[in-house]
This record gives C-alpha cells, sequence and structure tokens, in this order.
C-alpha cells in the first residue's frame, strides 16, 4: 500500500514538472515571439486563462522566465516583461564567456574522458569541412551553427561540475547570449567568414589546451572567444533588418553601441 502511494506521488511530481515546462516554454515563446511585448505585465491569472493550464505549473514557469531574465518581479504583484540595451547584451554575453571559461578551466584541470575528446574533435572536423569554401552557402552556416551549439554543449559537459552546466544552460536562455545568436543573420555580411575561421581556431586551441592540462590557457581562450560573439552582435545592429529576424529581437530597445 504504501509502495502504491509512493508511486501515485511520483506520477503526480511528473506531471506537475510536465506541465511546468510546457507553460514555461509556452511563455517564452510569447515573449520572444512579440506577443507580450516589452514593459507588458504580465498577471498569473490572465496566463492561467490564455494557456489553459492551472495555477501552479503557471506561477513555476513565471519564476522559471524571471531567472532566465525574461521577465522582472514587480512589487505590485506579478510580472513585466524585460526589454533589453545593447549593454545589457554585451554583459550576458561576457557573462557567459566568463562561466564557459571556468568551465574550460574545470575541465582542463580535472581531466576529460577520451570519447568526450573524440566526440568534440570530429564536431570540429565538421565545422572544418563547413568553413572550407571562401563563399559559404546557406546550408554550411546552418552546418556551423548546429555543430557550434553542439561543441559548446560538450565544453559545458566536459567541465564535470552539474553547478557551472545549469548556470550556463540558463544563460542559454537570455536572448542573444547563446554562441550561435547572430552567426546565421550576419551570414550576408562581409567578413562574417573570417570571424567564423577565427572563432574554430579558437575552438581548436581551446580543446588542446583542455587535452594539455592546461588551465590557465584554456580559460583565457574560451573567455577571449565570447568576445566573438560581441563583434557579431555589433554588426547585426548595424543592419535592422537582419537583426529583426532574431527570435527576441523585439525585446532589443536600440541604444548607442558600445565598440
Amino acid at each position: 500500500m504504501r509502495a502504491k502511494m509512493k508511486r501515485n506521488a511520483s506520477e503526480i511530481d511528473s506531471q506537475g514538472s510536465s506541465q511546468t515546462v510546457k507553460a514555461q516554454v509556452q511563455l517564452r515563446d510569447l515573449v520572444l515571439s512579440g506577443e507580450l511585448e516589452p514593459g507588458t505585465r504580465v498577471a498569473e491569472l490572465a496566463i492561467v486563462e490564455r494557456l489553459g493550464v492551472s495555477r501552479t505549473p503557471i506561477r513555476a514557469a513565471l519564476a522559471r522566465l524571471q531567472e532566465e531574465g525574461l521577465l522582472e518581479a514587480l512589487p505590485s504583484g506579478g510580472y513585466m516583461v524585460k526589454s533589453f540595451s545593447d549593454a545589457d547584451i554585451k554583459d550576458a554575453i561576457e557573462l557567459r564567456g566568463t562561466l564557459e571559461g571556468l568551465a574550460a578551466r574545470f575541465a582542463a584541470e580535472r581531466g576529460i574522458p577520451q570519447e568526450l575528446l573524440e566526440e568534440a574533435r570530429t564536431c570540429l572536423d565538421r565545422i572544418d569541412d563547413a568553413i572550407a569554401d571562401t563563399a559559404l552557402s546557406e546550408a554550411n552556416f546552418s552546418i556551423y551553427v548546429t555543430e557550434n551549439d553542439h561543441f559548446h554543449t560538450l565544453l559545458r559537459e566536459m567541465s564535470g561540475s552539474p553547478s557551472i552546466r545549469s548556470q550556463i544552460e540558463r544563460m542559454m536562455h537570455t536572448p542573444f547570449a547563446s554562441p550561435s545568436a547572430f552567426v546565421k543573420v550576419n551570414a550576408a555580411e562581409a567578413g562574417s567568414r573570417d570571424l567564423l575561421v577565427i572563432a574554430q581556431n579558437q575552438h581548436r586551441n581551446m580543446l588542446d589546451a583542455i587535452r594539455q592540462r592546461e588551465g590557465t590557457r584554456a580559460e583565457a581562450i574560451t573567455r577571449e572567444h565570447a568576445r566573438i560573439s560581441q563583434r557579431q552582435f555589433t554588426i547585426a545592429i548595424a543592419n535592422r533588418n537582419s537583426f529583426e529576424q532574431i527570435s527576441g529581437a523585439n525585446l532589443f530597445r536600440l541604444h548607442s553601441v558600445r565598440l
């Protein structure tokens, strides 16, 4: 009887977690698509009615989106959709680079499984193939984005730290902070391939430092690597038509850009 009660409780917890994740995804889509505009007050009851989900998972989903930085809690209750300045975005990229740098240092100092090393090498080989041609096709840019995201996922795994991994994964939900946020939107810009070649060289040096157990070097290269995203962001906002194709572009408020 007790075992059955535990099983039922586990099933309820699982269902609640599933509902929370579903509500979180739907809410995030509403924000990033612009259906909930920056400055809009997001009341719990209104979202319950809109999504047809009970209050408990909605409350949890709102709290998680606040943690991701998409919502801001209001003193009067409820949440407001945040907007992002160029400084906010550059700071988010810098923070992501700092966390990934720590992940690289831990990977170097603690050592990584051989299978992770081989998987990372294979990933970088695919990137080499994708950027081999001087004139990159849209398909090759797509391959770069996929493999670049995969490499950065492997970097989190290499750290061997669940805490660092979860913090970086949370940062990835922050608009424009992910490593590939601006790659495809810059595809038509002059010099876009040059930045990818530089980034790939940094990938190789990063992995080499990890393999050689050089923690300080691995961290420094990884933090510098995030500056590529800073440069890509500067290029992207120079062309508003291209920038507006990015998911979450509606959250950006244009200020003077820090160069």
